[in-house]
């Protein structure tokens, strides 16, 4: 491990904070390039009874099933859901019985504390990773007292019960899963890192800037063990058809109007969900506690190019002319506060944990048009009456 005098001699002393127990001791900063895996310490995590929650919802989902046919992981997964509009006990159908004694599902709501902590409890939980969230921008609008509860008070209650249930010492984790859209938004150039600083633009961003704001302030408290991620805008198999690109593809289908906000032009970085999901498993494996990691698929593309390409793929896999699905495109009303551009740079998981990107835009799209065309009844199930009244409530009147 380098001398003290020689981190010192690294770091300005204007930024030298103290690091949080179970390192106390080790002068460091966040922005250093001394990484804590060059110290040698070799942090050895347990990751063997993880808890997911949200599992039951579109990331959630594609973790659990990447995490069980990977075989590195012999351990089990306890997977927490509310089952509200978004969660879906039809994406993991199989999953019980394929993976019999390695997956448990449990109806809870992570703002309950006091279930929370006996979960934890009763399955020796050593590893949390949270994806539960609402995290639909335009349902924040017109309901931001949900994102509060869920988003703000559900990572609050699930940290609090780490707090009570892990004994300090090496191997447990609470991973945080984040969005891009804490950031804010951006002009024409630029990225943001991990050092960006949150400028949250909406109920929903701000209600996840402050859920990871708490995961933070509970591992400089209380040294909790903690790792967040930022992903960009993600797509795949499983998730709920209000968003733009499920929404898009199953509109086509039905040959139904192609709602865009404003000009279309709002530029989003595009990430197929398998990717992301490898790379929060690299963080539990190997990131540093205390950090942040961003995530995206650096494919920078304007709304409407998006959906272009959408209307040629699925023109391509159904024989539908593409100039008809073209015609289908209308825009609407911009929605309130609608960010401009996000960027992500993703250098920083790429240099330290090794992680790539394995999917170009068009192939996760190509897979993704496939996957919905050939699930039609998951697509009518997730699109219950709940879901079409939001559809109506959200676009009727644009």
């Amino acid at each position: 491990m380098p001398s003290l005098e020689i981190i010192k001699r690294r770091i300005p002393l204007q930024n030298r904070p103290l690091h949080p127990a179970p390192y106390r001791g080790i002068i460091i900063t966040a922005g250093d390039n001394l990484r804590l895996k060059e110290m040698n310490l070799n942090i050895k995590r347990r990751l063997h009874n993880i808890m997911v929650t949200g599992g039951a919802g579109f990331i959630g989902v594609n973790f659990i099933r990447n995490l069980l046919s990977n075989r590195k992981f012999s351990g089990r997964i306890v997977n927490v859901d509310a089952l509200t509009y978004a969660g879906n006990t039809m994406s993991l159908p199989d999953v019980p019985e394929k993976h019999e004694g390695r997956y448990f599902f449990l109806k809870a709501d992570i703002c309950d504390t006091e279930r929370i902590y006996g979960i934890m409890k009763d399955f020796g939980i050593d590893t949390i990773i949270n994806f539960a969230a609402q995290s639909h921008v335009d349902r924040s609008i017109i309901n931001p007292s949900d994102f509060v509860g869920t988003n703000i008070f559900g990572t609050f209650s699930l940290l609090e019960a780490a707090r009570k249930s892990w004994k300090p010492g090496r191997g447990y984790l609470f991973h945080q899963v984040s969005t891009d859209e804490v950031y804010g938004t951006l002009g024409s150039e630029g990225s943001f890192s991990e050092a960006s600083p949150y400028s949250p633009r909406s109920p929903y961003s701000a209600s996840k800037a402050s859920a990871d704001l708490l995961a933070k302030a509970y591992y400089h408290t209380y040294g909790l063990p903690v790792t967040i991620s930022n992903s960009s805008n993600n797509y795949g198999p499983y998730q709920f058809p209000e968003k733009l690109v499920p929404l898009m593809i199953n509109n086509m289908l039905e040959r139904k109007p192609l709602p865009i906000y404003g000009d279309g032009k709002q530029v989003r970085d595009w990430i197929y969900v398998e990717d992301h999901v490898r790379g929060i498993w690299l963080i539990l494996e190997k990131g540093i506690e205390g950090e942040s990691y961003n995530i995206g698929g650096g494919i920078e593309h304007e709304n409407i190019r998006l959906v272009h390409l959408l209307c040629r793929l699925v023109a391509e896999e159904t024989g539908a002319v593409e100039k008809d699905l073209r015609e289908l495109i209308i825009h609407v009303k911009d929605r309130p506060g609608h960010d401009r551009r996000y960027s992500m740079d993703c250098g920083k998981i790429i240099r330290e944990l090794g992680w790539q990107r394995m999917y170009t835009l068009k192939k996760g799209l190509a897979k993704t048009v496939k996957w919905y065309i050939d699930n039609t009844p998951w697509v009518e199930n997730a699109r219950s009456g709940e879901y079409l009244r939001w559809v109506d409530e959200n676009y009727g009147n644009r």
